[in-house]
């Protein structure tokens, strides 16, 4: 396989030299900053992503408000089962760590014994960028961003093959689309029971949206009326 990748004959494998090659290159704080941001920080972004998104959809109070909060349920739960069916996937194909098949890689995070194919971190930030993406096209759209550097980061940090990482992408698009449907005929009822309850500050601000009125606001809307009547 070095020798597939010495002759360009394998563009995995030639991508993969060429991408962690720049962590050679990189300072050592960047290469720091890389293998965290790869790790632990892209995931953290996204889920903070989804609760931004979550804050803008219930303070907006639109007429499909149940429906995009039920869109941002659906997004770790798509996650979840996306990293489900990998499980499976890992055990068939058992293609082994780049570094343990490849020499020369600067390998960034060590401890990682598992398979390689496809990459649960690419999964899981592309499942939930797609499904952010269906319920807020905005935000969806900065979530796949996300995704997208955490493949990036991931073949940088010498972990992963480029094919694992567009494995992952596949497979959370995949899970994330597929199943939107299903996912969002069972849980945009439950939002909209949600929404007409007690806990209906989760769906939609209590702040004067969607005809939802504050007692402060109407008594005063009430006593302008009273003044006009009088003069």
């Amino acid at each position: 396989m070095a020798v597939l990748a010495e002759s360009g004959s394998n563009p995995d494998v030639d991508l993969l030299y060429d991408i962690n090659g720049l962590a050679k290159e990189a300072p050592h704080w960047f290469d720091r900053v890389v293998e965290f941001v790869g790790e632990y920080g892209l995931l953290v972004a996204m889920v903070l992503l989804v609760v931004w998104c979550w804050w803008s959809v219930r303070r907006r109070g639109d007429e499909d408000s149940a429906a995009s909060v039920a869109g941002l349920v659906w997004a770790p739960i798509a996650a979840s089962l996306a990293v489900l069916v990998n499980v499976p996937i890992r055990g068939f194909v058992e293609r082994p760590r780049p570094f343990l098949d490849h020499t020369g890689l600067d390998v960034l995070i060590s401890g990682k014994t598992d398979y390689s194919f496809v990459s649960d971190h690419a999964t899981i930030t592309m499942a939930m960028g797609v499904a952010l993406f269906v319920a807020d096209r905005r935000f969806g759209v900065a979530g796949i961003g996300l995704a997208l550097v955490e493949g990036f980061c991931r073949v940088y940090m010498g972990v992963h093959y480029p094919t694992d990482v567009i494995g992952g992408f596949a497979l959370g698009t995949a899970v994330a689309l597929l199943l939107s449907p299903l996912a969002m005929a069972l849980l945009t009822p439950v939002l909209k029971a949600v929404e007409g309850s007690a806990w209906g500050g989760w769906v939609v601000s209590s702040g004067g949206v969607r005809g939802v009125v504050i007692p402060g606001a109407r008594t005063e809307a009430s006593g302008a009326e009273e003044r006009d009547l009088a003069a």
